[in-house]
């Protein structure tokens, strides 16, 4: 006992001995004075991870999170070590040449962010071919004015540098030793700090940051630079994969789909379309909210209302894109499987085999087609709409372009469906049965081309009774100069040729026989301000109403998150009226819609992924490839980790942990199936 109370008394001594040598020479003030670039390097690196987290998700528990916070520091203390090993002249060059790669690594990731609501992905750079061609929507709806205070990091160092040399403090001769003490003391302390990050993680942080599905949940508890680099290594893991993973993942496929039936489970609305002729519009960016909207009584969308009246339509219903967007929702509509974890399908793995709808319609004796004005390889098109399985694709070289009728990526819709008529009608005469994709491309952000868009306004006109008798208009700017205003005025526009083109179909004859299904591909991607603005105008201030106003509706992160949906129509000239025309609110994703067409039309996928609708109603849950999900009761969110009612109905641990391991097995299974190519019978008989 008293060897230990000794013992204790010395380290104590030591301790205080210690302190007294680092006040008595000034030790911390030296230590600052000759490692300034050091600081002011990590200080700088510390700074934008956290003014990213700031400027992304906005809550002080995510900006100021003590984990992210930590693990930035340390991965700038472990880099900035390494630039001890440079001599005194050099060290600055290394210290600047890393703060702007990180620096970089933030403002990639701010603009990002602000159009995908998610964070970037080196597997995304296989797709840098295609920014020429959307240039105009990067610059003005993506890079913002705050994406470029990252830059202020290199500035500060290079700064500091100049100061310190223009003092004459910078050190100039320093021997080898001395920089390789300095180096592994620093690297210590580094990996100190590593190992006390790593001891304060959960079980939940570990399994999230190996599967890599929540984006946001990561940069949240692992700092920008750790998902960068496990990104990284994710990002390459597909091909590490191919050659050492197929046996694990095959089993996993073999053992989620095992207890598939091999028919198909009928309902009231099995075959009620078999062989009826089919004409697909991928709506772009075409989105729910807008349907039935009106500005001094003009309709934004009078075509998407009357087919939502008269057909069949999907009222709660969302694209379950990642960063493929427009892609994205081709894949998982033709095929029922959800977007990659890493990259894109159509440019990653545009190779691989798929159980697709028009692969469907093939071997029913259809011929299918697919027509889009903008260029054959725009997303890789050319190549994956061969795999999956239309016979021929219409794109740019075969429409007749000219500059007037041009409007943002390509041609006009109005010109577009135009032409498109005379080529089904080629087609309807040389083909007892066909099936057609047509791709909108009008409605395409950043929605700035509004001279083009005709006269439709988006303001707000009054008329009030002056006190001489008179009456005046008055007009409030409400959305006029917003880009949700801009978006409306081109979703009217690209409305309105759709509805020419379906009269066109008419007066032709083409729809005496066919089914005519809508889809919106993805939301518009605009800023929640907007429809903040929207929803809460005040016509005395043209300002916002505040939020104690009893006609305020609140509109949060959740609420903007659930508005995304976008529309799902089926619709025939002679629906109106009949036990078809309705509407159907049950919670539904792009995922759905190959098995419940396959019900229609005849056809039947044991691998989709998705269900008929018409078979779960009630009990369906879209799952997103974040990892959020919804049913007709919940909402979550995987990176909160946090749930919404969506009708004041509680529901249990259970509840929400059966769907989170539904989701995490849905995604993985559909991104190794697409990975292996696990469709591909001939491959799986050699392996």
């Amino acid at each position: 006992m008293k060897r230990i109370k000794k013992g204790i008394n010395d380290l104590v001594y030591s301790v205080k001995q210690y302190f007294k040598k680092v006040k008595k020479d000034h030790l911390i003030k030296k230590y600052f004075q000759d490692n300034v670039l050091f600081l002011v390097f990590i200080f700088t690196v510390v700074l934008n991870a956290t003014v990213l987290r700031f400027f992304c998700m906005h809550t002080i528990e995510n900006y100021l999170s003590f984990k992210a916070i930590l693990a930035d520091t340390t991965v700038a203390v472990i880099i900035g070590s390494f630039g001890y090993l440079c001599k005194p002249k050099n060290r600055f060059y290394y210290y600047l040449v890393f703060d702007i790669i990180l620096s970089a690594i933030c403002m990639i990731n701010s603009a990002y962010y602000t159009f995908y609501t998610s964070f970037a992905s080196v597997s995304m750079l296989s797709l840098t071919q295609y920014i020429g061609d959307v240039g105009d929507a990067v610059v003005e709806n993506v890079i913002q004015l705050k994406d470029l205070f990252y830059v202020i990091g290199p500035l500060i160092l290079i700064g500091a540098y100049l100061k310190i040399h223009k003092k004459s403090r910078l050190k100039q001769i320093e021997i080898k030793s001395e920089r390789k003490k300095k180096m592994t003391s620093t690297l210590a302390v580094g990996l100190i700090m590593a190992f006390c990050y790593c001891i304060t993680l959960s079980s939940l942080d570990v399994t999230r940051f190996v599967k890599q599905w929540n984006k946001e949940y990561i940069v949240m508890r692992f700092g920008i630079y750790v998902y960068q680099a496990n990104d990284l290594v994710t990002s390459i893991q597909p091909k590490i994969n191919s050659m050492f993973g197929y046996d694990k993942a095959k089993k996993e496929f073999d053992d989620y789909y095992k207890d598939r039936p091999d028919v198909p489970q009928t309902n009231e609305y099995t075959n009620i379309f078999e062989g009826k002729n089919v004409i697909v519009i991928h709506g772009e960016s075409m989105m729910t909210n807008a349907i039935g909207l009106k500005f001094n009584d003009i309709e934004v969308t009078p075509t998407l209302n009357k087919l939502s009246r008269e057909g069949m339509y999907f009222s709660n219903f969302y694209s379950q894109v990642s960063v493929g967007t427009s892609s994205d929702t081709e894949l998982t509509y033709n095929t029922s499987l959800m977007p990659t974890k890493s990259g894109t399908a159509f440019v990653s793995y545009s190779d691989r085999n798929y159980i697709s709808t028009p692969k469907f319609f093939n071997e029913k004796g259809y011929y299918t087609f697919s027509m889009h004005a903008n260029k054959a390889d725009f997303w890789n098109r050319r190549a994956m709409h061969n795999s999956l399985g239309y016979q021929r694709f219409y794109a740019k070289a075969d429409y007749k372009v000219e500059k007037e009728n041009v409007i943002g990526l390509g041609l006009n819709d109005r010109e577009f469906f135009k032409q498109s008529v005379k080529k089904i009608s080629k087609i309807n005469s040389k083909n007892e049965s066909w099936y057609g994709l047509l791709i909108m491309l009008t409605n395409h952000t950043p929605f700035s081309e509004v001279d083009k868009y005709g006269d439709f306004e988006v303001n707000i006109k009054e008329t009030i009774n002056k006190e001489d008798g008179t009456q005046e208009e008055v007009i409030h700017p409400y959305m006029e100069g917003t880009k949700l205003g801009n978006y409306f005025k081109s979703l009217h526009y690209a409305d309105v040729a759709l509805g020419e083109f379906i009269n066109e179909l008419e007066e032709a004859g083409l729809m005496d026989n066919t089914v005519f299904i809508l889809y919106g591909d993805h939301d518009a991607r605009l800023p929640k301000a907007d429809y903040n603005r929207l929803y809460n105008y005040d016509t005395t201030t043209d300002d916002i109403k505040d939020d104690s106003d009893p006609t305020y509706k609140e509109y949060d992160s959740y609420q903007y998150e659930l508005g995304r949906k976008v529309p799902f129509i089926i619709w025939t000239d002679n629906m109106a009226g009949t036990n078809l025309n309705m509407e159907i609110k049950d919670v539904m994703g792009m995922i759905d819609v190959q098995p419940t067409l396959g019900n229609m039309f005849g056809f039947y996928n044991k691998y989709s992924l998705g269900h008929d609708i018409f078979n779960v109603r009630g009990n369906n849950t879209v799952v997103f490839p974040n990892g959020n999900w919804v049913t007709d009761k919940v909402y979550y969110n995987s990176q909160k980790g946090a749930s919404l009612s969506l009708n004041n109905e509680a529901v249990s641990e259970d509840y929400i942990k059966e769907r989170n391991d539904y989701t995490n097995k849905l995604l993985a299974v559909s991104n190794n199936t697409i990975v292996f190519d696990l469709f591909n019978e001939e491959k799986n008989k050699t392996e």
